[in-house]
């Protein structure tokens, strides 16, 4: 998804940099990352390619794709340099706050709790969606559901209203949420 998403780190997590910028990172790590690749080449040489329209399943290649190498159709083989670091459960205790427009980049530093992070989102004005906000119960509700798409346009009697993801997040209609 691209838009908002809340990754769970370790307390000294930081992530890295290179001249002085954030690398983007993606998520999930990347065993599963090169597992997956791994499988689709095997298929791909069977020939096979995944169809993600009806859930995904494996259908044959078309005759234009027969001859075509795998990494052209599909991209290269995955980096573990590319990818978070698979910590394991017991080590991810506290929360970061990512943008995923790009793999993932952080736009908040490490919090021990949800409400911690929250709150550090809404006071320090947090970009939800390019320069808009949000407040800390938008923030807190995406925070538990997980993440949240960059923008949602609302159709409505009186035309179209353009909207963050964050902002879109109504904590009543967040399953689980106890505030």
């Amino acid at each position: 998804m691209m838009g908002r998403e809340v990754r769970r780190v370790p307390p000294n997590w930081e992530h890295p940099t290179k001249n002085g910028e954030y690398v983007p990172l993606f998520e999930p790590g990347y065993e599963q990352a090169l597992a997956e690749w791994e499988e689709q080449q095997q298929k791909w040489e069977e020939g096979f390619r995944r169809n993600y329209f009806d859930g995904p399943k494996w259908i044959p290649k078309d005759e234009n794709l027969k001859e075509m190498p795998f990494e052209e159709w599909h991209g290269v083989r995955p980096e573990k340099s590319e990818y978070m670091p698979s910590w394991k459960d017991s080590e991810r205790t506290h929360y970061q706050m990512y943008e995923t427009t790009s793999e993932g980049t952080p736009i908040s530093p490490v919090m021990k709790s949800p409400e911690e992070l929250a709150r550090w989102l809404a006071d320090n004005k947090a970009s939800a969606f390019g320069d808009m906000t949000a407040s800390y119960e938008e923030w807190f509700c995406t925070i538990k559901r997980g993440s949240a798409p960059s923008m949602i346009l609302q159709v409505g009697d009186k035309g179209a209203t353009l909207k963050s993801g964050v902002e879109s997040c109504h904590p009543k209609t967040t399953k689980g949420d106890e505030q």
